[in-house]
């Protein structure tokens, strides 16, 4: 039957099947939509803040069942997916608490007498585009900011993790949010183009893979429509002469392999002047190779399966493909792999002509570089087409600074790996996407500023 599936990536077993919504259910969601946005808009802000704060407490009440759900979808380990359930938690409560701040007018300075002012208005109904990767954390960073706005949404999420996009949806209900501002949509691909070309809807974000972002925003731009896309990411990692190696390290390993290395902001090129890469690669090769993947249900397991066998798969054969080209693979014989588990390793002598140099890998497998200076440390991650997020371990600020400077990238940690949080702005530049979201930032993607000029 075709539609969305919960599949347990840790044993294969398929445990519940969603059908598409057909044609027709497809024009009543959009009816619903846009009859809730006039609802929704006039809404005193209080009102429409008010079960945002609700949803944020629900969702810490729920952690344990909301947890239990995306390791079950998508295999991420127990501990993380709480983690995850928190961010999420953090994010709704920010644009609750801060969205009288964030939407307060703006009075400009001009020439002339009189007033100007620039008001931050909703739009109309926009669609989101969810990924598997982090099932609570995505949608919180697209619907928080548009639903305190006052714009509603559809949300399309990922095929493999309905029973997550159903538990939002009935989590949302049951915090009081406006009849119709949220709908979860189970569409194909057919489908979403449809909801995008329709004219009550004004937007649409999508947070995937290079193609998917390719594919809406070809849809969006021939219908004259806004779209925020966060897009794949192969985050350099930069170590200079100066940096404290274990801190490094340890850095190093959690950025790689963090939700089984799933991440757009995952760590995945390492790159480390030569003073210090042979300390640094003996460590993190010795620190990687020692994981091994588990059952992602447990508690203590750090590393859980890939998503699904098939990106498993699609990771090994870029694997197989830099092996063959001669660069060599550090990895520890033994260890849990198969189906979806994959297992953490190491990459090293990789050249231009293999696809792991240029391509995002999903999963734990790091590619390290040695490389003679700064400089030519930040040409090579500047040779990436993509540009999501970097890092630079350093002890000297100068140093730092002057780095970050030069990245072409849209977000850079110093001494510790990509992160994210309610009110730091996320996105990046290049192949990796248009546009921000989360803090002040991802309010006004999807804003009417209104300019207000009174003589």
């Amino acid at each position: 039957m075709p539609g969305f599936a919960t599949i347990n990536p840790a044993t294969g077993e398929n445990l519940a099947e969603f059908p598409f919504l057909t044609d027709d259910e497809v024009q009543s969601v959009l009816q619903r939509s846009a009859r809730a946005y006039t609802v929704l808009r006039a809404q005193p802000l209080a009102e429409r803040t008010a079960p945002l704060a609700r949803a944020a407490a629900l969702f810490r009440e729920r952690a344990d069942e909301l947890a239990a759900l995306i390791t079950l979808e998508m295999g991420k380990p127990i501990r993380q997916a709480l983690g995850e359930v928190q961010l999420a938690a953090s994010i709704w409560d920010y644009y609750a608490a801060k969205a009288e701040t964030l939407l307060a007018d703006e009075r400009l300075e001009f020439a002339g007498s009189g007033e100007a002012i620039v008001r931050t208005e909703p739009i109309g109904p926009v669609l989101g585009v969810m990924p598997w990767n982090f099932p609570y954390y995505q949608v919180a960073r697209f619907a928080a900011p548009n639903l305190a706005l006052g714009n509603t949404i559809i949300l399309k999420h990922a095929p493999s993790c309905p029973q997550s996009a159903l538990a939002i949806e009935r989590l949302l209900h049951d915090a009081g949010l406006t009849e119709g501002a949220y709908l979860n949509v189970f569409i194909d691909t057919d489908q979403v183009a449809d909801v995008i070309a329709d004219p009550r809807v004004q937007g649409v974000s999508v947070t995937g893979s290079e193609r998917a972002g390719s594919a809406v925003a070809e849809v969006a731009g021939r219908n004259l429509k806004r779209c925020v896309l966060e897009l794949g990411g192969s985050d350099p990692f930069l170590v200079l002469d100066d940096a404290d190696i274990d801190q490094a390290v340890r850095a190093a390993v959690g950025g790689r392999v963090q939700n089984s290395g799933q991440a757009c902001t995952a760590s995945k090129r390492f790159i480390v002047v030569d003073a210090v890469y042979d300390e640094f690669a003996a460590k993190f090769i010795a620190a990687m190779t020692a994981l091994s993947p588990g059952d992602p249900t447990d508690p203590q397991t750090f590393v859980g399966p890939l998503s699904s066998v098939a990106a498993a798969d699609r990771l090994r054969e870029q694997v197989e493909d830099a092996v063959a080209k001669g660069a060599t693979l550090h990895t520890a014989p033994g260890r849990r792999s198969g189906g979806a588990f994959y297992p953490p390793e190491v990459l090293t002598g990789v050249t231009p002509e293999m696809r792991a140099y240029h391509e995002e890998l999903f999963g734990p497998t790091a590619v390290l570089y040695r490389v003679p200076s700064r400089q030519t440390a930040v040409e090579l991650a500047n040779s990436s087409a993509y540009g999501l997020s970097s890092s630079v371990f350093t002890q000297d600020r100068e140093a730092a600074e002057d780095v970050a400077s030069r990245l072409e990238t849209g977000m850079v940690w110093v001494n510790s790996p990509s992160g994210s949080a309610a009110d730091l702005p996320f996105g990046g530049i290049k192949r990796s996407g248009v546009g921000r979201e989360l803090a002040k930032y991802g309010i006004d993607e999807f804003a009417n500023k209104k300019l207000v000029r009174t003589p």
